[in-house]
């Protein structure tokens, strides 16, 4: 961990080097999904509620997905920008490293920008808990906070696997970005609004369900059953990212260099 909190010091003095550039590109990543919410916003200003879900409720959902992609992307960068290394050859010399290929890729890149992101997520995330009346006790606490570190699991689990193909197509496949970007546009909403094909696989295969949806009617009393099932359900994303490294390893035994 040394390493990595390494990397982040390196990484965010040099991003700070062009400090207007900096600012900028944060305050726009702030408005990137205002335009997003502001849709939401307006579709329950015309309808009211959808499939007995209210404005606040949803926006909830949105808050913590937005919250967990934006915490990703930051730090989870090097993986989605992993292309690059693999095309100029430069993965070569993180093999003879004696450190973790994955903990490398991850250092070396990272996107503080992104807390512009993070920030307005962080609002909507604050206005959406003083509107709803949730008995709040430790258990929907911790289940909140679960909710967008697994959150984060899965998405940097996403980009590990997109990081994977790599190895074998050199250049990055933009299909990933239907379980990134698409993934964070379908999670933003409870999973019952969808068929239920789309409802099983994004809980059981890519499981967003269980760090939106699912815990979610806990934290609004929605449930009946055992609390600490729904209150430990995020931890599938922790869960998700073990194969996900897993199938890191195997790319990594198969690279052939490109020879740059």
């Amino acid at each position: 961990m040394r390493l990595y909190f390494k990397y982040l010091t390196i990484q965010f003095k040099s991003q700070l080097q062009y400090r207007t550039s900096f600012w900028l590109l944060t305050f726009g990543q702030f408005f990137i999904p205002f335009s997003v919410f502001a849709g939401l916003y307006f579709m329950f200003e015309r309808f009211g509620q959808l499939r007995g879900w209210s404005f606040f409720e949803v926006a909830l959902c949105f808050a913590v997905i937005h919250m967990a992609f934006s915490l990703s992307e930051c730090f989870s960068r090097g993986f989605d920008a992993f292309s690059s290394l693999v095309g100029a050859g430069d993965f070569d010399r993180l093999l003879v490293r004696p450190r973790s290929t994955a903990l490398q890729v991850l250092g070396s890149k990272f996107e503080f920008t992104r807390f512009g992101r993070l920030l307005q997520s962080a609002i909507v995330l604050s206005w959406s808990l003083y509107n709803l009346p949730i008995a709040w006790n430790a258990a929907k606490v911790i289940t909140l906070i679960l909710m967008v570190a697994n959150g984060v699991f899965i998405f940097t689990g996403i980009f590990i696997l997109a990081a994977t193909m790599c190895f074998w197509t050199i250049q990055a496949l933009e299909v990933a970005n239907i379980f990134t970007d698409g993934g964070r546009e379908m999670a933003q909403y409870p999973l019952n609004l969808y068929q239920k094909w789309v409802t099983v696989f994004f809980t059981f295969i890519i499981p967003f369900g269980r760090v939106s949806y699912l815990p979610l009617m806990f934290i609004l009393d929605r449930v009946q059953g055992p609390a600490v099932l729904y209150m430990l359900m995020p931890l599938a994303g922790a869960l998700f990212l073990l194969p996900c490294l897993l199938v890191w390893q195997i790319g990594v035994r198969h690279y052939r260099s490109t020879g740059s």
